[in-house]
């Protein structure tokens, strides 16, 4: 038997899923990896992740946000849309939303603006929110500080940060999302000592699949794909570095999870 685990940020309605949905889905589940939280990550994207998640209640569930790539498309009926995604049963956050200065794909004001409509209406329709930033922590710790009461309603997704941010991110009381960033001996080695600084009453892990496939993976998946079912040995690796047990690590990271999403 596997401990029950929970991905809360996998990228389900990805192109690279299309061929073996059902299957992926069978063999996170086959490792104890249940349910999972798909990203919504543009309207569309989001109404994709929505409707798939609707067709299986209780082991899927959904985001529905616009990622600062995509802010640049937003339009005065993006918040309506998403305001009525957040209505069904199975979307429990708003999100992926926040600001990305590595890549700027959308102008930083427009990033700033789109942030923050998102936040107030997390607010407003008291849902959690999961959380993009990257390169650009000053700005968003300031933009979250405008709105208190959701800081500990949000997680920080794939947190790759330095000491200083995920510190400054849990005095604020934020909630911190690992992946297998973890696992890369050349990008993630600075990750394995900060991991112990996360209380597992904050921490929330997931594989940001098909994205950021564990680089210690044996055997390595021949496509390269990442994939939900890989969230248990990423749990294995944050449980060693954190020099905790592997079932203490998964049963709280659960309880966790079920209460931030609201999900049972």
């Amino acid at each position: 038997m596997h401990p029950q685990i929970i991905d809360i940020g996998v990228n389900l309605t990805n192109r690279s899923f299309h061929k073996d949905r059902e299957e992926v889905i069978a063999r996170a589940e086959g490792e104890g990896v249940t349910p999972l939280i798909i990203t919504g990550t543009s309207v569309g994207g989001s109404e994709e992740a929505a409707l798939l998640a609707g067709f299986y209640p209780g082991k899927l569930y959904a985001t529905a946000g616009v990622h600062p790539h995509d802010v640049k498309e937003c339009t005065e009926h993006t918040l309506d849309r998403l305001r009525e995604l957040a209505a069904l049963p199975q979307v429990v956050a708003i999100g992926e939303c926040g600001l990305d200065y590595n890549r700027d794909f959308s102008p930083r004001d427009v990033q700033r603006r789109w942030f923050r409509e998102q936040v107030v209406l997390a607010e407003e329709l008291g849902l959690p929110l999961f959380l993009h930033e990257r390169e650009a922590h000053s700005d968003f710790a300031a933009i979250m500080q405008e709105h208190p009461s959701m800081v500990a309603k949000s997680v920080v997704h794939c947190f790759t940060g330095t000491a200083d941010e995920l510190h400054a991110y849990l005095e604020m009381g934020f909630h911190i999302g690992i992946t297998g960033w973890i696992c890369d001996e050349r990008r993630g080695q600075h990750l394995r000592e900060l991991v112990k600084d996360i209380p597992l009453d904050r921490l929330m892990i997931e594989t940001d699949a098909p994205y950021l496939t564990p680089r210690d993976l044996r055997p390595k998946p021949k496509d390269g794909r990442n994939e939900p079912a890989f969230l248990a040995h990423i749990v294995k690796v944050i449980a060693s570095c954190m020099g905790r047990e592997l079932e203490e690590v998964a049963s709280q990271t659960v309880r966790t999870t079920k209460a931030f999403f609201n999900i049972n």
